[in-house]
């Protein structure tokens, strides 16, 4: 059977979910959303490719393109997404996409094809080299409340009942205003230029209900901590989180943490999916505190020839002098500056 793969247009957006929807191996991440909110949220092309027989979509590639004069240039699969790669009904297929995403990167002039797959689909394609950065956390719920409380490690668990006593308050009717200026107060604090806002406007235009902003408030009634956690069949993925200066005297990216895992498995879900980390970071010594095993992902480049690595590490770098420089701006201009660089950085 011949198989037609080219890049996606408006017309096909349904029949891509359909395939998403319906494939073992397929994310949140996947879905044909993001090309929208990439591109209207953060300014960055995104080339779709799609595979179909007579017709029908059986395999699917969502891509950005990356190009900055200090970033470097690179295709991604993809851009802002922990997951990313090529979702096919047969291996044939999967490779026929990864061969014309490269020739894609060949024409625009992209020395790197950085493939965000849980697998490793290119180990022994030549050109390709394994990226063994990062982990995912992905465990199943509990049944009822309490057990979920208990299936949480001693010492994390009584980090959740001290936030207990704080006399926070957590509900979903946050603002995505309220949620913007926590979560830049946060990335701040990292020194990480703060996404675009209209990003997040985007999320919640194209995902509709599966899009979520939790507000976890004070004794006395503040906004101190807020997450935009996305829904994907029977998944939740806590995936944007802020926080103001009290949020960790407070407990209250805890007991937010927590609060979502009970209201999650009330709405049905299953699974909480923490999503990525880099290996031995803060966050992934976070996640494992929680009781959750990691699972490294099979991240993997392909360079072009004589291309070097790119290195946007915190730790070394150009992206390290800035990081350590940027802590420092005031709230207010990082949050006029931060969108044109970090809109490079997904």
């Amino acid at each position: 059977m011949t198989t037609d793969i080219k890049l996606l247009d408006s017309t096909a957006f349904e029949a891509w979910d359909e395939f998403v929807n319906k494939a073992p191996d397929a994310t949140f991440c996947h879905l044909s959303g993001w090309k929208t909110v990439i591109e209207q949220g953060a300014g960055q092309s995104c080339p779709y490719v799609a595979a179909f027989q007579d017709g029908v979509v059986v395999g699917v590639l969502p891509l950005s393109i990356k190009k900055h004069f200090l970033f470097g240039k690179a295709l991604i699969s993809n851009m802002f997404c922990v997951y990313g790669g090529a979702i096919a009904v047969d291996a044939g297929v999967k490779d026929g996409l990864y061969r014309f995403a490269w020739q894609l990167a060949e024409k625009h002039g992209l020395p790197v094809f950085e493939n965000r797959s849980r697998t490793r689909d290119n180990e022994l394609c030549k050109g390709w080299i394994a990226e063994p950065s990062s982990a995912t956390f992905v465990k199943e719920l509990a049944n009822d409340d309490d057990q979920q409380l208990l299936a949480i490690p001693r010492k994390q668990r009584a980090v959740i009942r001290k936030s207990f006593k704080n006399g926070l308050e957590t509900d979903w009717e946050g603002d995505i205003n309220t949620f913007y200026d926590l979560y830049a107060k946060s990335v701040l604090a990292l020194g990480t230029p703060v996404f675009p806002k209209k990003m997040f406007a985007a999320f919640i235009d194209v995902f509709g209900n599966d899009v979520e902003i939790q507000l976890t408030r004070s004794a006395d009634g503040v906004p101190v901590a807020s997450l935009m956690s996305f829904y994907f069949r029977d998944t939740v993925m806590p995936y944007y989180a802020g926080g103001s200066g009290a949020v960790r005297s407070l407990g209250a990216h805890d007991h937010m943490y927590f609060h979502l895992m009970c209201a999650a498995r009330r709405r049905g879900i299953r699974y909480f999916d923490f999503g990525r980390s880099k290996i031995d970071s803060g966050p992934y010594k976070f996640k494992k505190n929680w009781g959750f095993e990691p699972k490294d992902l099979g991240y993997e480049m392909r360079l072009a020839e004589g291309a070097d690595l790119p290195n946007v590490s915190q730790q070394s770098g150009p992206f390290a002098v800035m990081s350590r420089a940027w802590k420092h701006l005031p709230l207010s201009v990082s949050k006029i500056l931060g969108p044109s660089i970090s809109r490079h950085l997904g």
